[in-house]
């Protein structure tokens, strides 16, 4: 009974040990497996995320440069209209205060649409360089309803790549123009471009310093 006894406590002894080996060693493996998966998991959705914001980052960069092109754009139409008027007028002063007539009213301080918080925007619709009797002089320069503008947005035409307001669609920009008198002799002009991307409404603004002589 004795030698009995002590051989079923061995075999209790023994049992405790396998047990622990089998079953511990089946229970690291699924350990491990799981922390491998969610390190993969957590990688991959790190990588999604880091695409993700590199894809936002270059729309972003792309959207601006357009924006940035387009506000230059504005402040040329102006520069053009003031080089226009001055080099093609009976003399400077009077094509000076032509120019001034047409972008801010004529009067100083300015009174036009342009001179306004809202501003104005230049839409060339009617300017036809075919026209050799000073087509510059037919440019729109139209009331903004609000700060953005946003009742005239560019149209996008993607036969011939021009942004305008007719033909084409919604590019999602809008510029508006500002025109400043700081002096009977000195007019700044600001182009600003509105655009959204995702959730936010970003801006660009191009300015300069325009004076009753051709620069």
């Amino acid at each position: 009974m004795q030698f009995f006894s002590k051989k079923v406590n061995s075999q209790n002894k023994a049992c405790p040990q396998c047990l622990k080996h089998s079953f511990c060693r089946r229970g690291f493996t699924l350990l491990e497996t799981l922390v491998a998966i969610s390190i993969f998991v957590t990688s991959v959705l790190a990588l999604l995320s880091i695409l993700s914001q590199g894809i936002s980052g270059a729309n972003y960069a792309k959207r601006k440069i357009i924006a940035s092109y387009l506000a230059a754009e504005g402040v040329e139409y102006i520069k053009n209209l003031r080089d226009t008027y001055v080099l093609y007028s009976a003399s400077g002063a009077v094509g000076w205060n032509a120019f001034n007539t047409k972008v801010a009213g004529g009067t100083f301080p300015s009174s036009s649409v342009c001179a306004t918080a809202n501003g104005c925007y230049a839409d060339d619709r009617n300017v036809s360089f075919s026209d050799s009797s000073l087509p510059m002089t037919d440019l729109l320069l139209l009331n903004c309803t609000s700060t953005t503008c946003s009742n005239a947005p560019l149209l996008y035409n993607s036969s011939n790549g021009k942004y305008s307001y007719v033909g084409g669609v919604n590019s999602g920009y809008s510029r508006k123009i500002n025109v400043i008198q700081i002096s009977p002799n000195e007019t700044k002009v600001l182009s600003t471009v509105y655009w959204t991307q995702g959730s936010g409404t970003y801006n660009i603004v191009f300015s300069d310093n325009l004076f009753s002589w051709v620069e």
